[in-house]
């Protein structure tokens, strides 16, 4: 535990042990931070403290300040739901009560009752007189719908039981939303009929439109199902199943705080019918009611910041000042170190070529020799059947052993610099060639290797034995990176006064940190299996070339190595 009282009287001692135990990168910024924190928090608890109980007090308010005037527009905009089909069911029982069978029977008189009825209430769509068995014996309206029989519809059990009913909204024989009211007569004699109006849901549209909403809120009818009796900007359309679930219910307009299927924080204000299934409901985004407590909030909280800043600026740059010095001091050491250890590894390195390159070329100087001496004997000789083959296959020998003395003097070209053959190459044939030394290993594992040279792509001068050698380390590479089954793309392609070359694969690829130290002798991530000293020949083989090479990787996609190369020789070659 790190004491207040011992980081006043020993700064670093404390918190050095802690740090030490870190890797280098992180080493500074863990100590910056932790000597920043301690000094923050005896100053910042308390202010912070108080800072956010007055936070949660005001917005507690603001929030009881807005929910109210919420809960009235419901309230309001339900009574004017509860007056408009209250109106309409009294309108249709006095007609039911006030006329007889005989009378409503009769086109012309129900004609007449349905004109004045449309013309003192807005809303109604039809008219119609059901017998007791569900035909409609008489109807006035838009469709063709004298003669239907509704003695399966819902709605005509629910009026046959209750006597008076007032559905939600449905398609029905119409084939468009609507809302029936339906009244039950009986006469005297006992005989039972009812008296069935359309009410156009139109008018349930205009009602929450004078409710004068934001742009961004939004209101709605449903019923007990959660199926949308109004259409609504964000939970879905009329008849739609409503997008989320119903409020827990209440005949009292109730507000609720939740997230919306949209992702946004919402005041839900509600209320239930208690004569009708029908629920009302109206959404604001908390962001836009309460817009006036951010802008006091973000005030309140710049204040708050400009005065910590002002606290601890000093405390920081002396810190910052502090660290720095601290990690360059470091950096410089540890650039020397490294300096010496890449000395130190070219060292090993070139002592080890030129005693594999002497061992080599001693094998290779008999073998050159014995051939030379069995092509001068059969050239001596007179013409015999197999002198042909034979004179092909030491031939054959002769350029082995000419490529074997020029891997020897590329091995020795790492740990010093050697003078390079230049000479008029085509890149391309060369990708070629170096692409079929692999092509065995590709095709049993199934690995898709394709190229794609520029025909157009200019002749360069440069080195053919080192470009073979970049290009198989390349390859090499990329088919160790590739799963079976996986993509190699080798690319050619004149860019400017330079040939580029890309060599893209489909790989694991390399994180943030390996990219880094690719180019280094001995870097390997190939887990015992590598050296470590593909990339790091073929960088300085690009180099000696007057060239240039970068990589671009990212874990789990693959990598991309770009060899640029003059056309022509460079004055680095000379």
């Amino acid at each position: 535990m790190i004491r207040l009282a011992d980081i006043i009287k020993h700064p670093l001692r404390g918190l050095q042990s802690d740090v030490d135990e870190a890797e280098s990168p992180v080493r500074y910024a863990l100590l910056r931070r932790k000597i920043f924190a301690l000094m923050a928090a005896a100053t910042l608890i308390p202010l912070l403290a108080m800072a956010v109980l007055n936070y949660y007090e005001h917005q507690s308010t603001m929030a009881r300040e807005i929910q109210n005037p919420l809960r009235v527009l419901v309230n309001k905009a339900k009574s004017s739901f509860e007056l408009f089909l209250t109106e309409r069911s009294s309108t249709v029982s006095l007609i039911a009560s006030a006329y007889t069978y005989p009378e409503l029977a009769d086109e012309q008189k129900l004609g007449r009752i349905f004109s004045v009825m449309k013309k003192e209430f807005k809303g109604f769509v039809d008219l119609g007189l059901i017998d007791e068995n569900g035909t409609q014996v008489n109807y006035v309206g838009p469709y063709s719908l004298k003669g239907k029989n509704y003695a399966e519809q819902r709605w005509f059990q629910e009026v046959r039981i209750k006597g008076k009913y007032v559905s939600d909204v449905f398609m029905g024989f119409r084939k468009f939303p609507h809302v029936i009211i339906a009244v039950q007569h009986m006469t005297e004699d006992g005989r039972t009929w009812i008296l069935r109006a359309t009410l156009d849901t139109h008018q349930f549209e205009r009602i929450i439109a004078s409710m004068s909403l934001e742009p961004d809120a939004d209101a709605f009818l449903v019923n007990g199902q959660g199926i949308m009796q109004t259409s609504s900007n964000n939970y879905g359309k009329v008849l739609e199943k409503m997008s989320f679930a119903l409020p827990p219910q209440t005949y009292e307009p109730a507000v609720l705080t939740m997230v919306d299927p949209l992702g946004r924080d919402v005041y839900m204000s509600y209320a239930y019918f208690p004569d009708a299934d029908f629920v009302l409901m109206a959404v604001k985004p908390r962001g836009s009611v309460l817009k006036s407590w951010y802008t006091v909030r973000g005030d309140l909280l710049f204040i708050f910041a400009l005065g910590v800043v002002a606290v601890f600026v000093a405390a920081y740059r002396v810190t910052d000042v502090l660290i720095g010095r601290m990690k360059e001091s470091e950096e410089r050491r540890e650039m020397a170190l490294r300096q010496v250890e890449h000395s130190q590894k070219l060292s090993s390195i070139g002592r080890l070529a030129a005693g594999v390159a002497h061992e080599i070329n001693n094998p290779l100087a008999i073998i050159n020799e014995k051939a030379g001496l069995m092509k001068d004997i059969m050239d001596r000789e007179a013409a015999f059947p197999a002198k042909t083959k034979i004179d092909a296959q030491v031939e054959s020998i002769l350029r082995a052993v000419e490529r074997c003395r020029g891997i020897t003097h590329r091995m020795l070209g790492f740990a010093r610099r050697m003078d390079v053959s230049i000479e008029d190459l085509d890149v391309g044939e060369i990708i070629k060639e170096t692409a079929g030394f692999l092509s065995n290993e590709a095709m049993h594992r199934k690995v898709d290797v394709r190229l794609e040279i520029d025909p157009e792509l200019p002749r360069i001068n440069s080195d053919r034995s080192q470009l073979q050698q970049v290009f198989l380390n390349l390859f090499n590479n990329a088919l160790a990176a590739v799963a079976d089954g996986g993509r190699i793309m080798a690319m050619a392609r004149a860019v400017d006064d330079n040939v580029e070359i890309l060599v893209r694969d489909n790989g694991c690829g390399m994180s943030d940190e390996t990219l880094k130290h690719i180019f280094e002798p001995f870097f390997t991530t190939k887990k015992g299996k590598g050296t470590g000293l593909g990339l790091s020949i073929t960088y300085g083989i690009i180099k000696r070339l007057g060239g240039d090479i970068a990589v671009e990787s990212e874990q789990g996609v693959g990598t991309t190595l770009i060899i640029t190369l003059p056309k022509g020789q460079r004055e680095a070659l000379a």
